[in-house]
């Protein structure tokens, strides 16, 4: 079943959901709607602009797996990365569908329905999900306190299916 997003509307999208690039097309934090248009037929889902950061680690993206805000300023700066010793205070961002290298440009989902491809920490189908407590680049972990930030839901713990919940 292969998801295929594509920009809900003709407008200014430049590059693909699906690839990163070197070149900055679109301007950083533009957020665009996308719908599936593939075999799974998900429906609409947000997508957020952004650059990637291998950070101090220099550990390398991995399509459909978790990114986090770059540091503390990583949110303002639209900057993301794998790198959980990077992580701002457990802000997840988003999740890749391609794999940037390090100071390319991208889209993250951060609405709708995704598969990760990296296993939960723990969790149940309807969980709330967070970075905080991750152990592996990439991951999402149940949120054990109030105080964490929530990015997504177990949608079928089984399958690492998930509601993307991220911040715009």
């Amino acid at each position: 079943m292969a998801v295929d997003w594509r920009p809900a509307e003709n407008s200014f999208v430049k590059q693909a959901f699906d690839e990163a690039s070197t070149a900055k097309q679109n301007e950083l934090g533009t957020v665009h709607k996308f719908r599936d248009v593939g075999d799974t037929d998900y429906g609409n889902a947000y997508f957020k602009y952004v650059q990637f950061d291998t950070g101090t680690g220099s550990v390398a993206a991995v399509a459909t797996y978790a990114c986090y805000y770059y540091t503390v300023d990583g949110y303002k700066n639209k900057i993301v990365t794998m790198d959980l010793d990077d992580d701002a205070n457990g802000q997840g961002a988003g999740i890749m569908h391609c794999a940037p290298t390090d100071g390319q440009y991208l889209w993250i989902q951060i609405t709708g329905p995704a598969t990760m491809g990296i296993a939960f920490k723990a969790g149940a189908d309807g969980n709330a999900l967070t970075s905080v407590g991750a152990t592996t680049d990439g991951e999402l972990d149940v949120s054990a306190a109030v105080t964490d930030l929530v990015c997504a839901y177990a949608n079928d713990a089984s399958d690492d299916e998930i509601i993307c919940a991220f911040p715009f």
